[in-house]
């Protein structure tokens, strides 16, 4: 059974959140407070998780960070609707994913099944498998990372991300489709997720010879992976 830690100091919430999360067989855990949500990460493992924004001790934007120190587990936001600034930021240090307040148990769920998904290679895939494109090379059975010979750390959205444009490369791919795949959603009108989730797989991967990013923008159609 997959589990999910779940982070918010809304009590009432977080006991309907849970009854119905677990009622889609899962097990789920929960923390009141961003530092005790911290601590429950390092002392046991989690499949994924749900982390409110808002909360006091210690908000959602600061226990992100104290989760990225150590761990690489996927993390959906909760954040509240309508602020761009939260998520955003978020995205920025390594968040998965979010969810605007007030949502639907029904669709919080089925971006964790989304991500869940993801990031459980398929058995198909033979563990020798390897997709090489210049410097860049990517195993998708272990979802492992190399540019230039040196490991690349990605959180499962942006693995997820690369490996679409790598399967790709020298063609372009909608941020629709991007969304779609890699997300598990259609792309929202002023969503700027991809955008920010490129921007730090830009940062992470090196440059080309000639001092471009292998990723690179094409205006009004999407993004593009560059051969060489």
């Amino acid at each position: 059974m997959q589990t999910v830690l779940l982070i918010d100091d809304d009590v009432e919430l977080v006991e309907m959140l849970k009854e119905y999360i677990e009622q889609e067989n899962f097990s789920v855990q929960v923390a009141h407070d961003g530092i005790a949500g911290a601590q429950m990460l390092l002392e046991q493992p989690f499949d994924i998780v749900v982390l409110d924004v808002m909360m006091p001790r210690l908000n959602g934007i600061e226990t992100l960070k104290a989760i990225r120190q150590h761990s690489n587990v996927p993390v959906i936001m909760l954040t509240a609707k309508g602020d761009n600034t939260d998520r955003i930021v978020g995205l920025e240090l390594g968040a998965d994913d979010y969810v605007p307040k007030p949502s639907s148990p029904r669709e919080l769920v089925a971006r964790i099944r989304a991500i869940l998904r993801r990031v459980q290679p398929l058995e198909t895939i033979n563990a020798n498998t390897q997709i090489t494109v210049g410097a860049l090379c990517i195993w998708p059975a272990q979802r492992l990372v190399e540019w230039d010979s040196q490991p690349v750390i990605l959180t499962s959205t942006e693995y997820s991300l690369l490996e679409i444009l790598a399967k790709n490369a020298g063609q372009i791919v909608s941020k629709q489709d991007l969304s779609q795949q890699a997300l598990g959603r259609p792309l929202a009108r002023f969503d700027r997720s991809i955008d920010v989730h490129l921007s730090s797989i830009r940062h992470k991967l090196g440059l080309l010879p000639d001092g471009r990013h292998c990723i690179q923008t094409v205006f009004r159609s999407g993004y593009q992976l560059l051969k060489s």
